[in-house]
């Protein structure tokens, strides 16, 4: 059973991801890499603590996007992402994001537990792809 709100395995595939790209494009133009911060902390800083399927979500849209400005990136063209431009972002969020990303397919972790009552292999699949682009950058 797939989490509320969520059609489709991509980054932005999800309601909570949708209103994540809105809250970027709502933040001002110099913040919006601080926003995308917040999003891979509040994930890293649980620690060993259940990790709330929202945050996840948040944090793998925020690694989608930090990962579109990769080399050999791709851009997030969903008409759920973010419609304003980021702006060039600060490398290191890079390290962050692949950080974000352990921590949501370690558990405890309620998105990585939804998915695996379904199509998760694939859903996994993406995820890594994902962090494999960020930690080669």
């Amino acid at each position: 059973m797939r989490a509320m709100g969520t059609w489709d395995i991509g980054p932005f595939d999800n309601d909570t991801a949708a209103d994540f790209s809105y809250r970027v494009d709502e933040a001002d133009e110099g913040k919006k890499a601080e926003v995308l911060r917040a999003a891979f902390r509040e994930v890293t800083g649980t620690g060993e603590e259940y990790l709330d399927a929202d945050f996840s979500m948040e944090a793998i849209a925020s690694a989608a996007l930090v990962a579109a400005q990769c080399p050999g990136g791709e851009p997030v063209t969903t008409s759920y992402g973010p419609k304003k431009p980021l702006g060039v972002l600060p490398e290191e969020l890079r390290a962050e994001a692949v950080a974000a990303l352990d921590r949501v397919l370690a558990e405890p972790s309620e998105l990585l537990e939804l998915w695996e009552e379904s199509d998760g292999e694939e859903w996994k699949a993406g995820v890594r792809k994902l962090r494999g682009m960020l930690a080669g950058a």
